[in-house]
């Protein structure tokens, strides 16, 4: 059984810094990712189903002041649609994504997780802050997990770049969440503007504190028509520092391999998965909505059939998971 490593702050400042051995942390990463959860890579079938937020968050390219944005919202129809074309594909994971659009109100939203359940896979939901009588109304219609980053856990740099939202309310959300029952999902942001290396050490040991069952890293990447539009961005190898990190942190939880990785390197999800991912989420929308949700610019535009993400999997000795790829606890301290 792989225990979790009991790194301190000190020590985990230490690996994200350390530029001169990072292919040595990145190879045991992967082989903690290797005993604790196996080869399997995990595919969830991604619908962004709209691309309208209230929010302002200075570095989304969706957000409310980004008059350049073409906005849509999906129908239920549609939605289900899309979902039965992924569950048919094989996806049994359909991950629904959006801005924070209150046009997907509690009965309109439950009524799609309803009929989605009927494909007999699990549901993600990753739609931001509702209320408690509405994660709860969620659930009860079928909904498996819920995914809500925290982005960061420096609380005046998250109030900085989250004008008129509230970090403590953002953590009393996803308390909500883990108390009905939901698979956690989580994660943060790496190279935001002012964020040093400490803070991405303090967010790792939030997501092992509150017990997350899915961890996600991406780079910030510098959207030209936000606020942030001059600022440098985040690089790869950070980005796969810190995810490495969290797998040691956390050996069997899901840590997927994200697109935003992609969008710094053509290989950039493949690097991932060798350095401790074991998740991929596919976009599963037609073309046209894939490049209206556009959170960051360069991101891959690509249809999963056409696709060669599954040859490149395989390509590196691993296999396409069969089943939910639900969290399994297995390690206990």
């Amino acid at each position: 059984m792989v225990q979790q490593m009991l790194l301190n702050k000190q020590e985990i400042i230490r690996l994200l810094s350390d530029e001169q051995h990072e292919q040595q942390l990145w190879e045991q990463a992967d082989r903690v990712r290797k005993e604790a959860v196996g080869d399997e890579v995990h595919l969830r079938g991604l619908i962004e189903f709209s691309n309208i937020c209230r929010n302002n968050c200075l570095y989304c390219g969706i957000r409310k002041d980004n008059k350049s944005v073409c906005r849509y919202h999906m129908t239920e129809e549609e939605i289900v649609s899309t979902a039965q074309k992924a569950a048919q594909m094989g996806f049994k994971t359909i991950v629904m994504q959006s801005g924070e659009d209150m046009y997907y109100n509690k009965e309109r939203m439950s009524r799609i997780i309803e009929q989605i359940k009927k494909f007999d896979v699990a549901i993600t939901l990753s739609i931001g802050e509702r209320t408690y009588e509405e994660y709860k109304a969620f659930r009860e219609a079928g909904a498996d997990r819920y995914l809500m980053r925290i982005e960061t856990t420096d609380k005046e740099l998250y109030h900085k770049l989250d004008p008129n939202m509230s970090w403590q309310h953002r953590y009393e959300c996803l308390m909500m969440i883990k108390e009905l029952g939901y698979e956690l999902g989580s994660g943060i942001m790496v190279g935001l503007p002012k964020q040093s290396i400490e803070s991405i050490a303090d967010d790792l040991l939030f997501l092992k504190a509150i017990g997350v069952d899915m961890a996600g890293i991406g780079p910030f990447i510098p959207h030209p028509q936000t606020p942030l539009a001059k600022e440098q961005g985040g690089t790869l190898e950070l980005s796969l520092r810190t995810m490495a990190v969290m797998r040691l942190l956390m050996p069997d939880i899901n840590i997927p391999a994200t697109t935003a990785m992609e969008s710094l390197h053509p290989q950039g999800r493949i690097k991932a998965l060798q350095a401790g991912a074991n998740v991929v989420m596919p976009n599963v929308n037609s073309g046209e909505y894939m490049k209206l949700y556009e959170l960051y610019p360069h991101k891959p535009i690509e249809g999963f059939t056409q696709s060669d993400i599954v040859k490149k999997i395989e390509s590196i000795g691993r296999c396409i998971g069969q089943g939910y790829g639900s969290h399994q606890r297995k390690n206990k301290i």
